[in-house]
């Protein structure tokens, strides 16, 4: 059995991190094991090229949920990176920390070195932001974050003058001395290409002589000798292999994967372990629970003037973006869908914003078999402004079907299921009408097409967003951090309670969700994680 220092289950937006921290001094050797294949792929690449990687199931698990009682019964779709960089070569690239107040919360929960201010180097080391350096941003660091302003269609201004009508400040830098406010989001990009954790990260670190990657690697089990994790079984290509941790094991794998794959090993809820014939070597009540998810919704509309749709839709326009994306790395295809956004409070009573907004100057409605339809949008000029909650405090649960590591686990999201969200949902949707009403935009709109100007009453609002919510790709907490094991899987040094050797390092271990897009502080708990973990190793 051949024997690495670290094994790393998944080379995602944390893994990556993790790989090239712990490999960068050349005395560690390191093995990342990757279920998915490679990264090199156009649409990946390409930034508006995430329309096509969002059912594609050569780059992405295509999780489906049960059936969800607060979205009117609906299966929502979980996209998940399934390829070298995770989720972060298949995502929105929207570049957002969270704010100051949600890591100070996951320190005074009794995790010490995950406040803000202890948090904040990191995201700094990271970054290199386009926009230059402060006491808030880097610019030497990995990841390059492009300043969107000058790229923008213009109707992305009409929005936030209108939305500044509507009350909200203008903010010129969602990770900068305020979250609040409505602006244009900066994303992870250079050169007109996705700056996924896969290039930032892993692809230097594959240069050297002590990492080895593989990929199309799917782990099965964790190995243990007694209460210590002591290697990865794991699958490829129709065989069975066992590789050895000199140091430690470390799961990347995600707030799906992670917990799966301790339950898989035996370390979760022991009855339910039990039911499915699974040996129990740790009981711990928490792995897969406390799910944490944002949900969103957009509402859309029809414009009097051409949108980015009469130029991604007929031929002549897609030959003419993709000449310009291919020649120039530039317009439309080098951008996110989401060029404007913004936080927002439903209540001003709340001390800091409990809403994301999302702006999308195309619309698409109308579905497509098998894709996004972002490349092919409606035939219509639309436009959509959407939202999505930043601390929902409804909880969900993800549990394991079968001992079959194949299998995809259950995944019970339970959306909208407290009074609170539900509350909170319905005052943001009334805001996005507001926004939408204000002069800067009124002038350009011709009607609202989803959900329409019907549905106006509170029961109707609330049965539209039942229906119509979904996910907005951020799920955490299914083996979250903690001083306390009752309560908690890891603890703040992520190590999991209970057992030794064996390390959670993903988006999994959030205490609680931040406000904003999770692939920033997913990476920033990669680059913490590995510190920790060099830290310990002396």
């Amino acid at each position: 059995m051949q024997t690495y220092d670290f094994i790393i289950v998944g080379a995602g937006s944390a893994g990556c991190v993790v790989a090239e921290r712990l490999s960068r001094s050349g005395r560690f050797s390191v093995l990342v094991l990757e279920a998915g294949g490679t990264d090199r792929r156009f649409f990946v690449q390409m930034p508006l090229g995430y329309g096509k990687t969002f059912y594609d199931p050569a780059v992405n698990w295509n999780y489906r949920t049960e059936p969800d009682p607060g979205l009117a019964g609906n299966a929502d779709h979980w996209p998940r990176g399934k390829l070298l960089g995770g989720s972060s070569s298949i995502n929105a690239m929207v570049w957002i920390r969270g704010h100051r107040a949600d890591y100070d919360g996951w320190r005074d929960l009794g995790n010490p070195g995950w406040s803000y201010d202890d948090v904040l180097p990191a995201f700094k080391a990271i970054e290199d932001n386009e926009a230059g350096a402060n006491q808030w941003r880097g610019t030497s660091g990995p990841v390059h974050v492009s300043d969107c302003t000058s790229a923008v269609h213009p109707l992305t201004k009409r929005y936030i003058h209108a939305a500044e009508q509507a009350g909200l400040p203008f903010n010129s830098d969602f990770n900068g001395a305020s979250q609040e406010g409505v602006g244009i989001y900066q994303i992870s990009t250079r050169d007109g290409r996705r700056m996924s954790a896969a290039r930032a990260f892993l692809r230097p670190a594959m240069k050297r002589a002590n990492v080895r990657v593989e990929t199309n690697a799917l782990a099965t089990k964790i190995l243990f000798e007694g209460r210590r994790a002591t290697g990865i079984e794991y699958e490829q290509r129709g065989r069975t292999f066992r590789v050895k941790a000199g140091r430690e094991v470390i799961l990347s794998a995600g707030s799906i994967n992670s917990p799966q794959l301790l339950q898989l090993s035996g370390v979760g809820p022991a009855e339910h372990l039990r039911s499915l014939g699974i040996e129990v070597v740790h009981a711990s009540e928490n792995v897969g629970r406390n799910l944490e998810d944002h949900v969103g919704i957009n509402y859309t509309f029809k414009g009097r003037e051409a949108t980015l749709n009469q130029l991604l839709r007929p031929w002549w326009g897609k030959m003419l973006v993709g000449m310009q994306y291919v020649l120039m790395r530039s317009g439309p295809l080098s951008m996110s869908m989401n060029a404007g956004g913004g936080f927002f409070r439903t209540d001003p009573a709340l001390p800091r914003p409990n809403m994301q907004l999302y702006f999308q100057a195309f619309s698409t409605i109308i579905p497509r078999t098998g894709e996004r339809p972002i490349l092919t949008p409606d035939p219509w000029p639309g436009f959509s402004i959407g939202l999505s909650n930043c601390r929902p405090s409804s909880r969900g649960e993800i549990m394991i079907r079968s001992s079959d590591p194949r299998q995809h686990p259950r995944i019970m999201p339970n959306a909208l299921s407290t009074e609170a969200d539900v509350a909170e949902m319905l005052a943001a949707v009334k805001f996005v009408r507001r926004i939408a009403a204000r002069p800067a935009l009124k002038e350009f709109i011709v009607e609202e097409i989803v959900p329409g100007p019907s549905v106006t009453s509170d029961e109707a609002l609330i049965d539209d967003f039942r229906r119509r919510s979904g996910t907005v790709y951020h799920p955490v907490a299914t083996c979250r951090m903690g001083p306390d094991q009752q309560k908690a899987v890891v603890d703040p040094r992520l190590k999991v309670h209970g057992l030794e050797g064996l390390r959670v390092i993903d988006a999994s271990i959030f205490p609680t969700n931040i406000a904003g897009n999770t692939n920033a502080p997913s990476i920033m708990t990669g680059w913490k994680g590995a510190e920790m973990v060099l830290e310990d190793a002396g």
